[in-house]
């Protein structure tokens, strides 16, 4: 390939690299990167100042700052700084620590890959070091199930070929083995380490890349040069297989490996809420200094035409000018700071204590949901950051890898046809008595297979009897036509399948007595039942993508016998014209069980004559030894001798989803959330596993590129483009005028979900589902490029699913970042393997599945679960929930602080615009300490509008988070001015009643103490009145606060303004006695009820004419909850048999083959390549990480 598989992140050199092997000063002295790994953010230097900076570009926090700054300045505070620093200080630690412990989570899983070890040669013996310590051009020998520990260039193997296998799945997500070869010219090192040392071959490659299916270089040796290519590389995170040993030697390390290549940083990640809270504070910020300002105009006004005439008994500061003019502009400008320290209360402090505490708390729901705990895997579900709670109820798009996670990465034999008889239904004798998996007892057998469950007995006892030839023709093709290789291991044959496809069948042969033992290059022993037998075997026709199937001839006392299995459609061609019977009825069997989400593949066979056969050979011979067009040649030959066979049967195997998955993506697609599947695996098994999961349907128009070529997709998009609104005028009766503007639902005025126009004129499109995309990782190097990616993302965007497959690390990364990055929607992403990390990171949400493939998508997660299908009740329960309580506590918050503040500001205007409070300055301290702060807490923490229950079999209701309906620009304005109506009715009605009025013994109550007293007072029940409606979920716990809090202001200041204090303490506080006074007095009672009345009422209609006659969704089901109006769930067996038969509506039959496996593999057993192991060469360390 001459272009890299995606873009380059990192700049990197451009020259090749030169290594010597066995020459360290060499190599050190190109200043190569040692093979250490480092995925922090931080480190012992860096933390304070980065994380600091991180969090001071919180504008509130810098706020803070500055506000600190301005009450350590006596001229112009009248408060202590004390509280404020202290809070903080606390809120700036609380963060750094959570920061620093999810960073030393990942500062461990770094240092346990740094610390695995290998083998390294040095002085002509093997040294146990570190992988940290391994640097480029060192020799290191791998043993068998060891992962790689840096990209080297093979060198020799225990096979005398020089081949080895490896596992990628850390990489791409696969299982299935992948073979490479060392060059023919150090084959003959093997493990000599006397000639390994003396090894003094210089290897010129290309520069550090992140392309995983590249690999270009030379080794020059003995004057001689040999290329190498990707067959001869091993990459970091891959694992030996099937070899004993391998050595190798260092080409890239640490940073330089395509896996880390493919790697992002760790990102700091901000919810929606916390940017809009930014914006939002911004806006607050710029009304405060208009308010200051307005203040300090009033204030130099004032000091000018009145207060310079009272500076006998208001005398000025001595640096204040003695001139008037200026020092009225000197008094101004005092008092604007003054004032910006005595309104900042518009932006608290406590309010991102509060939301940080609310957020720890919401983050403990997670963890201690029992109903989200995996017990197969004792895993419970985690919350593994506390800042990104609220944002799980906001998610509009879902990035998923496909192998561990959607899928067990378990194939199963689940059915089978024969002859035209199915096999592997479960009995049943009535329609409506249907028995479950659950209620049935699988059969046993003496080989048992954990994941091989089978229930009908019908084909076991033909089988037994041993009458049915074309049974044991079936099964006997089973164990026969594979590339699979043994292992044994404690005296048990263990498969060694290139895919889990190949696993699977071979498994359930011998499960069924016909057991595939072992194989040479040109023999093949089986066991039949307790009769073991050898065949010869003649040829392996092996698999390619165009051919769709694979064949092996193999000889059996005289007999020449071909079979053949493979897809469908490929097999159906190659029949004799007498089979077209048993065709049919397999037709239909193909049918039924593609309909269920399995994987189907037709098996056939013919007999030979010796002469027949002879005659073919010698073509094949003369093809293979042909220098013109040979695969061409052998092709033809292939289609030749797979003619006129005959239909035994075919097989069906279940790629297994986890538990509950097509019903968890159903809920969340119905909850207005799109879900991308990006996937290394094949087009055709992504594809599969789409329609068994629901993410495609056969009523969906699927759009697939699979293309080269830059020009081939520029073509594919625009056809697709055409193919997208030629459908959507058919079928929505509309006519799109500008055809080059960029298509969205929203500009066409389509439902996206419903594909409905908003108007009275709409056609029936039942039928339709709307439009699904699978693309190849190949083509998506085009289409991400900067010329295509737009016009890609329109497409897709316009998508119900999207597919991308064999896709790298870091295209899932881009793929992720570009729709974040213009459609600026909430992504979240889930994974469970190495691969999926980049992805992770990138996401506003990252969710690590603790699946089969280790941790590293879990300590690089921000949530971790068990199983995918928690993933609804983490966010249709948990995310929804904590958006709701954050966006009602935000807006509570405002409110209340609004209301606090414009008191204040009212007071100005009759204290002459001095600065002075109209509160006391404990009551000031404590407002939003004790006096408002613990409802609003449990508000935050415990509310909820319906049940679990109700909120997952509602998944509509999701969507007021992704429409941000609970917290917005609008929805804070009239938080704002709720407030400063709020605070209007208080301060006035209160001036008013209180103006008057004096005691019976003649004593005003209209000083200053009494209507501030009586303003704190009334304003303290008010807004916690107004959290009591807010409220949705009342408990004991909740109204013992509520009533605790209003208690404890009355408790509070009954000590504070007693004469026990002024006696005790012997101070001269202003406020003594004010507590008794204001409240034996009927007029504060009455303008407490008045007040109450004023505010309280208005709103208590209002909610109730809305519920009543324009109810929102969320009211409807409450409404629903409350009086118990719903359908009751039908009993689960029934259930399934339901979504079983809905299921068979939305699979195409020839959709899936169950084939996953490389071309090439034939030649390779032929050749004696590939060879069984048997139990003395296959021993080898089990694990070398210790």
């Amino acid at each position: 390939m001459q272009r890299i598989f995606c873009c380059n992140r990192n700049k990197i050199a451009t020259t090749n690299r030169t290594i010597k092997a066995n020459d360290s000063i060499y190599n050190a002295s190109n200043k190569f990167p040692k093979n250490i790994i480092s995925t922090t953010k931080y480190n012992i230097i860096t933390f304070l100042p980065k994380n600091l900076f991180e969090q001071f570009r919180r504008l509130a926090n810098a706020f803070f700052l500055f506000l600190l700054i301005l009450l350590f300045i006596p001229q112009i505070s009248s408060l202590q700084p004390i509280t404020t620093l202290l809070s903080l200080v606390f809120v700036l630690a609380v963060t750094a620590i959570k920061d620093a412990v999810d960073d030393i989570a990942r500062y461990r899983s770094d240092r346990q890959l740094n610390n695995r070890r290998s083998d390294i040669l040095i002085d002509k013996q093997l040294v146990r070091i570190y992988w940290r310590e391994i640097k480029v051009g060192d020799i290191i020998r791998i043993h068998n199930n060891d992962f790689i520990p840096a990209d080297m260039v093979l060198i020799s193997t225990s096979e005398p070929s020089g081949l080895c296998l490896i596992e990628t799945a850390d990489l791409d997500g696969e299982t299935n083995l992948k073979s490479r070869e060392a060059l023919e010219a150090t084959i003959d090192l093997q493990d000599d380490l006397e000639n390994l040392s003396k090894f003094d071959a210089k290897i010129e490659c290309e520069p550090p890349n992140n392309n995983f299916l590249r690999f270009e270089g030379t080794l020059t040796w003995n004057q001689q040069i040999y290329s190498l290519k990707n067959e001869n590389f091993l990459l970091r995170g891959t694992r030996l297989r099937n070899t004993q040993w391998a050595f190798a030697i260092v080409c890239y390390a640490g940073r330089d490996t395509k896996l880390m290549q493919n790697s992002d940083k760790p990102k700091f990640k901000r919810t929606k809420i916390d940017l809009w809270l930014n914006k939002i504070i911004l806006g607050i910020f710029v009304f405060l200094f208009l308010m200051c300002s307005i203040m300090a105009i009033c204030c130099g006004f004032w000091e000018y035409n009145v207060g310079s005439k009272f500076r006998v008994y208001l005398s000025w500061d001595s640096f204040i000018s003695l001139d008037l003019r200026t020092g009225a502009l000197q008094m101004g400008a005092l008092v604007f700071f003054s004032y910006i320290i005595l309104l900042n209360t518009l932006v608290p402090i406590s309010l991102y204590i509060s939301i940080e505490f609310i957020r720890l708390l919401q983050s403990k729901w997670i963890d201690w949901d029992n109903n989200m705990y995996y017990e197969p895997n004792n895993v419970q579900a985690q919350a593994r950051t506390a800042s990104l709670n609220e944002e799980l109820g906001q998610v509009e798009h879902i990035f998923s890898d496909k192998t561990g996670t959607l899928t067990q990465n378990i194939m199963t034999f689940k059915k089978c046809s024969i002859q035209g008889t199915l096999y592997g239904d479960i009995p049943n004798e009535h329609e409506y008595n249907k028995q479950t998996t659950d209620e049935l007892k699988a059969i046993k057998f003496e080989e048992q297979d954990n994941n091989f469950v089978w229930y009908d007995k019908t084909l076991i006892d033909i089988i037994e009897k041993n009458e049915d030839k074309t049974v044991n023709h079936f099964f006997t093709l089973l164990a026969l036509c594979h590339t699979v290789m043994t292992e044994e291991k404690n005296d048990k044959i263990i498969y060694q399948a290139q895919s889990p496809d190949e696993n699977a069948l071979v498994t359930a042969a011998r499960m069924f007595g016909f057991a595939f033992l072992s194989r040479t290059q040109s023999s093949i022993k089986v066991r039949f039942r307790d009769k073991i037998e050898t065949y010869d075997l003649l040829n392996i026709l092996d698999f390619n993508n165009y051919r769709k199937r694979m064949s092996v001839i193999v000889r059996k006392h005289g007999h020449i016998i071909l079979y053949c299995k493979g897809a469908d459609s490929t097999v159906k061609e190659r029949l004799d014209p007498s089979e077209k019977q048993i065709m049919a009825q397999t037709d239909d069997h193909l049918h039924q069980v593609a309909s269920e989400g399995l994987r189907t593949l037709c098996l056939a066979w013919k007999e030979l004559t010796e002469i027949d056969y002879q005659t073919w050979a010698k073509k094949l011979k003369r093809a293979n030894t042909s220098m013109q067009n040979r695969e061409e040649q052998i092709d033809e030959l292939y289609e030749e001798i797979e003619t006129n066979m005959r239909l035994l049967g075919m097989t069906a195997i279940e790629d297994k989803l986890q538990d509950g998955v097509p019903q968890c993506i159903e809920r969340l697609t119905e909850a207005g959330i799109k879900i991308w599947m990006l996937t290394g695996d094949k087009i055709e098994t992504a594809e599969n596993i789409g329609f068994s999961c629901r993410l495609l349907t056969n009523d969906m128009i699927i759009k697939r590129i699979d293309v080269e070529t830059k020009d081939d997709a520029i073509v594919a998009l625009d056809k697709f483009r055409i193919e997208l609104i030629e459908k959507i005028e058919q079928l929505s009766n509309i006519r799109i005028g500008d055809k080059n503007k960029r298509l969205t639902w929203n500009n066409l005025g389509i439902d996206e979900h419903k594909f409905n126009r908003n108007t009275d004129n709409q056609v029936n499109i039942q039928n339709f589902q709307g439009f699904s995309l699978i693309i190849t990782g190949t083509a998506l190097i085009h289409t991400l490029s900067d010329e295509l990616k737009m016009k890609f993302l329109e497409l897709s965007t316009m998508c119900k699913t999207v597919i991308c497959c064999r896709v790298t690390p870091l295209q899932k990364s881009q793929v992720v970042d570009l729709v974040i990055k213009y459609d600026k929607i909430i992504a979240l992403a889930i994974g469970d393997g190495a691969n999926d990390v980049s992805m992770i990171q990138k996401a506003h949400i990252g969710v690590g599945i603790s699946g089969q493939e280790g941790r590293q998508a879990v300590l690089a997660s921000d949530y971790s679960i068990g199983q995918f299908k928690y993933l609804e009740r983490l966010l249709l329960v948990h995310g929804r929930w904590s958006y709701i309580r954050i966006s009602k506590f935000l807006r509570y918050f405002f409110y209340k602080n609004f209301a606090f503040t414009f008191c204040q500001f009212w007071f100005a205007l009759y204290c002459g615009f001095s600065a002075q409070t109209i509160f006391d300055a404990f009551f000031v301290t404590c407002y939003n300490i004790f006096f408002t702060t613990c409802p609003v807490l449990v508000l935050g923490v415990l509310d909820q509008d319906i049940s679990a229950n109700h909120s997952i079999n509602r998944p509509y209701l999701y969507i007021v988070g992704q429409k941000d309906k609970l917290f917005n620009r609008k929805v804070f304005v009239e938080c704002a001015i709720h407030g400063l109506i709020t605070s209007c009715v208080i301060f006035f009605f209160s001036y008013l009643c209180l103006l008057p009025s004096s005691q019976s013994s003649g004593i005003t109550l209209s000083d200053s103490q009494s209507f501030g007293f009586m303003v704190a007072t009334i304003l303290v029940i008010v807004v916690n009145l107004e959290n009591a409606i807010e409220m949705w979920y009342w408990t004991g716990i909740y109204i013992f606060i509520l009533l605790g809090t209003i208690a404890l202001h009355f408790l509070f200041h009954f000590i504070m303004y007693s004469t026990m204090l002024r006696v005790t303490f012997k101070i001269n506080y202003p406020y003594v006695g004010i507590f008794q006074m204001t409240l034996k007095s009927g007029t504060f009672w009455f303008t407490l009820l008045l007040i109450c009345t004023i505010l309280l009422l208005p709103i208590i209609a209002r909610e109730f004419f809305r519920i009543r006659f324009m109810p929102n969704d969320i009211d409807k089901a409450r409404l629903i909850k409350k009086f118990d109006i719903y359908q009751k769930q039908v009993v689960t067996n029934r259930a399934d048999q339901n979504l079983r038969q809905r299921t068979l509506s939305i699979r195409s039959t020839g959709s899936g083959y169950a084939f996953s496996q490389q071309k090439g593999w034939g030649p390779l057993i032929t050749s004696g390549t590939l060879r069984t192991k048997s139990p003395a060469n296959s021993h080898a360390r089990q694990n070398h990480d210790d």
